[in-house]
């Protein structure tokens, strides 16, 4: 968008029609140019821009790329150590129950020949006396039955 320079009426009385529009025309083209050359100068300040943001975005991105890499390497890492202790304490709980229960089968299995043993006397001690008292009642009437 020029801008059209323009004199004052005195100018063009003092000067001329032809000087004073050939100044203007002048001023014009000088307007022009600067502001080609200021154009032209725009696009190289702003693509030497683009281009350093381009390498610092790259650079960026770069660095980025490695900690990210680093951060999921040390994740890593430390869900290995976090999954070997798990697995170590695991394995221990494991150990520690199997001899619970072995244990607690020994003393079952114990405890259960205990009260066995413990039954079979009860029995002896009930059986024994009934026994005796049948075979009296026996030898009470067989020997009745020969009295006779």
């Amino acid at each position: 968008m020029p801008v059209t320079a323009k004199l004052s009426k005195r100018f063009y009385d003092t000067f001329g029609e032809e000087i004073a529009n050939e100044l203007v025309d002048w001023f014009n083209q000088v307007d022009e140019t600067y502001r080609a050359d200021l154009r032209e100068l725009n696009e190289l300040n702003f693509a030497r821009f683009d281009a350093k943001l381009e390498q610092r975005l790259t650079e960026l991105d770069a660095k980025w790329t490695t900690r990210w890499t680093e951060l999921d390497a040390k994740l890593e890492q430390r869900l290995t150590e976090l999954d070997a202790r798990w697995t170590t304490r695991w394995t221990e709980l494991d150990a520690k129950w199997a001899t619970r229960w072995t244990e607690l089968d020994a003393k079952l299995e114990q405890r259960l020949a205990q009260v066995k043993s413990d039954l079979v006397k009860w029995m002896f001690a009930f059986w024994a006396p009934t026994a005796l008292a049948t075979v009296g009642t026996a030898l009470g009437v067989v020997s009745l039955l020969l009295r006779r």
